[in-house]
């Protein structure tokens, strides 16, 4: 029984909706205004590196439509990789960040690169293990060209139906 967050632009507040079912496609009237229909947004846990305190609520959060056109890509293309080929890989790794709407940490980006350049992956694993482990490999990627962010969004911690 999942619990979906979602976020009302005017009230700058995210709110939980409890289902009793899977539901992906309805969108509740904000609880608060009743007027604005919600925009739907992947749960806090999800939240990425890059998501900076008191940004505006879409730097912090995942978009979902965005996140299930990645993984749409991934049930496609991943039987298709020779596992023999690691620059593939990498090239699939590429291909969901950016349909997942994630940039990639420097040190994943230095070990990718390398791996592109046809540098065995096992070697880049054991000279960067140490670095890698310690970053976030994803970070949500800044959107470009927008106006004033608004506050840190309200969390209201009531449990609404949806």
């Amino acid at each position: 029984m999942p619990i979906y967050e979602f976020y009302c632009e005017d009230c700058n507040t995210i709110f939980n909706f409890f289902s009793s079912s899977v539901n992906t496609t309805r969108r509740p009237l904000c609880p608060r205004c009743k007027q604005k229909k919600l925009k739907r947004q992947m749960s806090a846990f999800a939240r990425l590196a890059g998501a900076k305190e008191g940004g505006d609520i879409d730097d912090m959060l995942i978009d979902e439509s965005k996140m299930e056109k990645a993984m749409n890509l991934l049930a496609r293309e991943a039987d298709r990789i020779n596992e023999d080929d690691p620059r593939q890989a990498v090239g699939l790794m590429r291909k969901l960040s950016n349909a997942a709407g994630v940039g990639l940490g420097p040190g994943m980006e230095e070990a990718l690169t390398r791996m592109e350049a046809g540098e065995d992956p096992e070697q880049v694993e054991a000279e960067m293990g140490d670095l890698l482990d310690q970053e976030e490999p994803f970070m949500l990627v800044e959107k470009k060209g927008r106006r004033a962010k608004k506050s840190k969004p309200h969390r209201d911690e009531t449990l609404y139906d949806l």
